[in-house]
């Protein structure tokens, strides 16, 4: 199996990266429904960027994104304020000044004590809640294929409604213009298994096109796009990454693995001028539009190298930022790092190093989760990315020099053996940073739940595998009684365990209120009124707890995000409806009126109007 050493070789060589991806053995059906932790991002997304993309310097990011309004100094009245302090407590006032909370509690004491110093604000009987925070996403990532047209199944159920769509935008194109999409994924959009050039060319014959698979270890391309990059009948096959072919030999426009896109895409002139600053500040705006305040890039280094720090400070000295950013480093660098002398806690309260990742397996709708019996209908049982003795080494090693771990774990024997590995450092002496994180941690027994309490682990599950994949797990994945122990936020939430939620976006978009609703109802995107495991479904409050001061605890931040208390960052949301009084499939309907960040409003859904008394 590939170690991190091996894995660091990518940005030597991109194309080495593709090797592991093809030694690792993903399968066709696997590249269908593939994990952002362990695709082909670094071949794909350097063809995209080029090497000189990102804009280092603070100055460059000036006149990008929207200058964040001015701090306000307000006292916010009439309002139903979610501190989710250790009480819970809900209370009627909130008052902030100079970006942090002054105070909260009851209006009289509060108007009495402030109100001369401070603007009035009448919420008018709305919910201000904690600033959301998304635990689990990649960020440069995000920045670098955001802006590609989107024509998955959250826009586009059916994939003629996507290539309807597409064909629309070809109108407004330019001679010889690209035209380039994202997220097709045909595991959850009704059509065909996968896009041809003929089924593009009827996109148009004109513009050279070509679409990225959700997993980003497929891409489908027109007969414009192959004859653009030259590639033909007679075009040889790299055995890891080869070009789809018709049953005469011909290239049917399907291109499996980063080698492949990679000889098409790079022929686009127009993504290299790709402006990554303005990207980014993108992310951070469109975050803000969910609620969400902070956000945890987990694998840092993935897509340029060491250079990615450099970006965050950049980012953070810029002053355009609206979201605080928080990172785990990927331990595919680990020589890199450790040369440039990155410490836990590098950084600033806008963007800061809080975690050292491991991929220790595959997904599960992969098929590459590391499992201890085979899969359905299937005779394997999944890879291990991280053989088990380097596991115990790395965790030790890290451990000790004062990393809390954020180790990716989805099959249950990949769990087991993270488990191993958190147990092999305590019997050595050492004290685990808390908290040490399992990402996804999708297949949970009974047993090893009572592990990570023994331990003192946290969770953060991945609730789109039950809402978007829950039937696929079930029928085609594990079976009905091991799809049973998916994503088990009831039984962590039981045994007192902390535990939290995320997207993995790209794998499915930030959104924390759905993200709410998905825990709270366990239901089934591809079969309404049917729900996976409703045992472990939670309450409101506990989602809003593991997105809110649980997360902040988990990306080691709680004792300045995550909730209302006095001297903490005046990040908040104001929401429209109460989450607790909403029919329970509703809560990702809630408007987001509101979002600010150190005070400062960074997203409003009401513009122009006066908030003011």
């Amino acid at each position: 199996m590939v170690t991190p050493a091996e894995l660091s070789m990518l940005f030597d060589s991109p194309d080495s990266f593709e090797d592991w991806i093809a030694t690792a053995g993903f399968s066709e059906v696997g590249e269908r429904h593939g994990c952002a932790c362990c695709s082909a991002l670094p071949a794909l997304l350097s063809e995209i960027t080029g090497e000189t993309a990102p804009l280092l310097e603070a100055e460059h990011w000036a006149e990008r994104g929207h200058a964040p309004d001015a701090r306000v100094d307000g006292l916010w009245i009439n309002a139903q304020v979610f501190t989710m302090d250790d009480a819970l407590r809900v209370v009627d006032a909130l008052a902030v000044k100079e970006g942090r909370i002054l105070a909260v509690g009851k209006r009289a004491e509060l108007e009495a004590e402030f109100g001369d110093d401070l603007t009035l604000i009448d919420a008018e009987g709305q919910i201000i809640v904690p600033g959301f925070i998304e635990p689990h996403m990649h960020f440069l990532p995000i920045a670098t294929i955001g802006r590609l047209e989107d024509v998955g199944p959250y826009r586009f159920p059916k994939t003629e409604d996507a290539m309807r769509h597409l064909a629309t935008l070809t109108t407004s194109l330019e001679d010889g213009q690209w035209l380039m999409g994202r997220q097709f994924d045909p595991a959850l959009q009704e059509g065909p298994e996968t896009l041809t050039r003929w089924m593009l060319d009827e996109v148009s014959s004109t513009h050279p096109i070509l679409i990225y698979n959700a997993s980003l270890h497929f891409a489908y391309c027109n007969s414009m796009a192959l004859e653009v990059a030259g590639i033909d009948e007679n075009t040889p096959d790299d055995p890891a990454s080869p070009y789809g072919r018709d049953e005469k030999g011909f290239p049917n426009g399907v291109l499996k693995g980063g080698r492949a896109i990679g000889s098409v895409v790079k022929h686009n002139a127009q993504q290299r001028n790709y402006d990554l600053a303005s990207a980014a500040l993108d992310v951070c705006a469109r975050a803000n539009a969910k609620g969400i305040t902070t956000f945890c890039d987990q694998a840092t280094g993935m897509v340029q190298g060491t250079k990615e720090i450099e970006l965050y400070q950049a980012m953070a000295q810029s002053g355009r930022m609206t979201a605080r950013l928080r990172y785990s480093l990927s331990y595919a660098l680990e020589s890199q790092w450790d040369d440039l002398g990155i410490q836990f806690g590098h950084g600033s309260e806008w963007a800061r190093a809080v975690g050292w990742k491991i991929v220790s397996d595959g997904s599960n709708q992969g098929f590459t989760g590391l499992q201890r019996a085979p899969y359905l209908f299937r005779e394997d049982q999944g890879l291990a990315y991280v053989e088990p003795d380097r596991l115990n080494e790395m965790v030790l090693e890290r451990t000790q020099r004062g990393w809390p771990l954020v180790i990716h774990a989805n099959g249950d024997l990949a769990i087991d053996r993270v488990l191993d590995a958190f147990e092999a450092t305590q019997d050595a002496g050492l004290e685990l940073n808390s908290p040490c994180r399992i990402e996804h941690c999708s297949i949970l027994h009974d047993d090893q739940i009572q592990r990570i309490k023994a331990l003192g682990l946290s969770p953060s599950f991945l609730i789109g595998h039950v809402y978007y994949w829950g039937h696929a797990m079930r029928d085609q994945v594990f079976g009905e009684a091991k799809a049973a122990l998916l994503d088990r936020t009831g039984a962590c939430e039981e045994e007192g365990i902390r535990w939290t939620l995320h997207s993995d976006e790209p794998v499915t978009e930030m959104g924390p209120l759905r993200c709410i609703e998905n825990a709270v109802t366990r239901s089934l995107w591809k079969e309404p009124g049917n729900q996976l495991a409703p045992q472990e479904a939670v309450s409101v409050m506990a989602a809003l707890r593991a997105m809110t001061i649980d997360a902040a605890w988990q990306c080691h931040s709680d004792h300045e995000i995550g909730s209302l208390e006095v001297g903490k960052c005046a990040d908040f949301v104001v929401l429209a409806q109460d989450p607790r009084s909403v029919p329970l499939d509703q809560i990702s309907e809630i408007k987001v009126l509101e979002t600010y960040v150190d005070g400062r409003k960074v997203y409003s859904a009401r513009p122009g109007a006066s908030d003011e008394v």
